[in-house]
């Protein structure tokens, strides 16, 4: 699992590749804390997650409490097929703001 971090129009990117599991989600997880400690709307691509279980769910979703806490946003963008499944298993589809792709992030569109 890699997470390759930008900034873009005052935005953090988040580019996720690999699995977030048990075994990697301990990183992910600061990765995503660090990321919205800076205070900007973060984005997390998920275009390249080929398997995510219970524990990179947990991961993303302590990320979107502690942005909500701070005020700022937190979107998934262009999920991955295998992600979504898992995302729509647990209804969480309904709770994170999902874009098809950055420029309907960037454009605040689904």
């Amino acid at each position: 699992m890699t997470a390759t971090i930008s900034e873009r129009d005052g935005r953090v990117l988040v580019n996720l590749l690999g699995d977030i599991d048990l075994e990697h989600s301990g990183d992910i997880r600061q990765v995503l804390l660090d990321c919205v400690g800076r205070g900007a709307d973060v984005l997390v691509d998920m275009s390249q997650v080929l398997y995510i279980d219970s524990s990179g769910i947990a991961c993303l979703i302590e990320a979107l409490q502690s942005s909500r806490e701070r005020g700022s946003g937190f979107g998934l963008v262009s999920v991955s097929e295998q992600a979504e499944r898992v995302l729509k298993l647990a209804r969480l589809d309904k709770v994170f703001e999902i874009h098809n792709d950055m420029g309907a992030a960037f454009a605040g569109a689904a």
